[in-house]
């Protein structure tokens, strides 16, 4: 028997994005993005307002990174969502992490989170059923620390992702099966 839930945002799990930019003084500003994925291959979506610092600074920057958060850091994480860089200027600063300039776009790198895709602003979408910020990866970069040879082990990124359900945070740590293979047992 299924039972009705009052919840709407019911796909699990989603993502827990850092979205890091430059302030117009030079600054770092990272925002908590839960709604966001891959719209292509090379093309990433973020479902935000343009309330937000962060879509203010991508619109006039031009460009972005995208870091998944790890479990390591799920405190610093939550804090850039639930603290507004509107409200306070010096956010990052607060968070004692740290960051690099990306060689690629105008956008800060956060050095703590373990795998980042560095954007360029393509559009921002605002009509009725717009999507918010769409961007082109131009490159990715992963710790050496989560690398096995030249391949990322998503068991060493130790990223987590956000439970609409409960507010909770989970790891994605644990391989199940083999995609594109698993499947043609039924075949």
């Amino acid at each position: 028997m299924r039972k009705n839930i009052k919840t709407t945002e019911a796909i699990f799990p989603m993502p827990v994005l850092m979205i890091a930019t430059y302030n117009e003084d030079g600054s770092v500003d990272v925002m908590n993005a839960a709604w966001g994925t891959m719209l292509e291959r090379n093309m990433v979506i973020l479902n935000l307002t343009e309330t937000h610092k962060t879509v203010k600074n991508i619109k006039s920057r031009k460009g972005f990174t995208v870091s998944i958060a790890d479990a390591k850091h799920v405190v610093e994480a939550d804090y850039f969502g639930v603290v507004s860089g509107n409200v306070e200027p010096n956010k990052f600063e607060k968070s004692g992490l740290s960051s690099i300039k990306s060689e690629n776009v105008d956008a800060p790198i956060i050095k703590e989170f373990p795998l980042c895709m560095e954007c360029e602003f393509i559009e921002y979408q605002d009509d009725e059923y717009g999507c918010g910020v769409i961007g082109k990866v131009i490159n990715v970069t992963a710790d050496e620390s989560v690398m096995n040879g030249d391949k990322v082990d998503i068991e060493k990124v130790n990223a987590i992702a956000f439970d609409p359900y409960t507010h909770g945070y989970y790891r994605v740590t644990e391989r199940v099966g083999e995609a594109f293979k698993d499947g043609l047992k039924l075949k």
